[in-house]
């Protein structure tokens, strides 16, 4: 009697099964690696977004803030923001606004921004040039749909008075839509008080 004969190896049914069962493992993968690919340019948009917003807030904060106009001749020595005779008043106008002076904008080589009071308010969307450009006013096309908002405040700081402390808040919104928040604080720069 002769023993019946055992196939040995797989089959053709085996074998598809295994390639399909494998395509759809390689292309459940490849989809992940898509959709990472697909969003790994957001990290770009936030260090873009990132640096717009750590720059101004910087610029901002490297601004004077003291009593008078930095253009009145008492600023290092005024002791308060009064307009008034003596080196202890400001000789022509006291910073007290929170806004910018007639005629001054952070892109004018004239008549610039040139104290921290001077950025509240500020928003690229509706500054002229509008975008992200340089103090010069020359932009920068490809932050073109990036938007930055400045907010100053008074602020209660560490024991420093609300009126010799600012909150300098600001705000970047990316292509993306997303939204980073930097803030800083600025003291009052006044020698004599």
């Amino acid at each position: 009697m002769s023993r019946p004969f055992r196939q040995r190896g797989i089959s053709l049914i085996e074998t598809i099964l295994f390639m399909v069962i494998v395509g759809v493992a390689v292309g459940g993968v490849m989809g992940v690696f898509m959709a990472t690919t697909r969003s790994s340019a957001d990290p770009l948009v936030r260090k873009q977004a990132l640096a717009i917003a750590e720059s101004l807030l910087e610029e901002v904060r490297l601004m004077p803030f003291t009593f008078c106009d930095p253009d009145d001749p008492n600023v290092s020595t005024a002791t308060s923001a009064v307009v008034g005779v003596g080196p202890t008043f400001c000789a022509v106008a006291a910073e007290t606004a929170m806004a910018p002076e007639a005629g001054e904008t952070r892109y004018s080589a004239a008549t610039p921004f040139d104290n921290v009071n001077d950025y509240n308010g500020f928003d690229t969307a509706t500054a002229v040039p509008a975008g992200i450009c340089d103090i010069s006013g020359a932009c920068i096309a490809a932050l073109a749909g990036y938007r930055a908002q400045v907010a100053v405040a008074a602020t209660a700081f560490n024991g420093i008075p609300a009126a010799d402390a600012l909150l300098i808040t600001v705000t970047v919104i990316a292509t993306n839509g997303e939204t980073i928040s930097l803030s800083g604080v600025r003291t009052r720069y006044a020698p004599n008080l």
